[in-house]
């Protein structure tokens, strides 16, 4: 799974909370093994110095209120020269912190032929409210994590679609998800 998707699956879904993600110890380990590696990190300063340069009308003013409810956007993307630099229980080792109550997966893709596989988490609370987001792709030379954080109504990115390089989203349904939810 390439990078820019999986970015895009993140913020195109959903926020998380970052005091409940903890990234494994092991995780650090594996960015030395890594031929090539990607590490964002845009904390609230960052996101709010970025909102400064957006203009108060148009489009613009949309992408400016979806930034102001963020307070962090992070990720780690690895490239490893040889399969198997990385196993398996160091990708549980992240996933497993999903299990707990209130998290979900909404999406888990395997792969067999190509031996990687996808996986997107998210936090509804008692209201129906999503609370957060975890992207998890990997694949054999390849471990991709993504984390959004803060508070995003998914009909914000809907009034995005078709600007800044995100796709256009029919959410009709998931509207009406979380009116019945409530």
């Amino acid at each position: 799974m390439k990078i820019g998707m999986a970015v895009l699956a993140a913020a195109a879904l959903a926020p998380m909370w970052a005091q409940e993600m903890r990234l494994p110890a092991n995780l650090e380990a594996l960015s030395a093994k890594a031929e090539e590696s990607v590490d964002v990190t845009l904390d609230a300063t960052m996101l709010r110095l970025a909102a400064k340069w957006l203009p108060d009308t148009g489009e613009d003013a949309k992408a400016k209120k979806l930034i102001a409810g963020l307070e962090g956007i992070y990720v780690r993307s690895y490239q490893f020269a040889a399969e198997g630099e990385y196993t398996k229980a160091d990708v549980d080792a992240f996933r497993n912190q999903f299990r707990a109550p209130g998290w979900s997966r909404i999406v888990g893709a395997r792969s067999k032929r190509h031996g990687g596989d996808a996986d997107v988490f998210i936090k509804v609370d008692a209201n129906g409210t999503i609370g957060g987001i975890v992207v998890i792709a990997t694949e054999p030379r390849e471990l991709t994590v993504v984390n959004v954080v803060g508070s995003i109504d998914p009909a914000q990115i809907n009034d995005l679609g078709g600007r800044f390089h995100i796709p256009g989203l029919d959410l009709t349904s998931c509207n009406n998800w979380r009116r019945e939810s409530k």
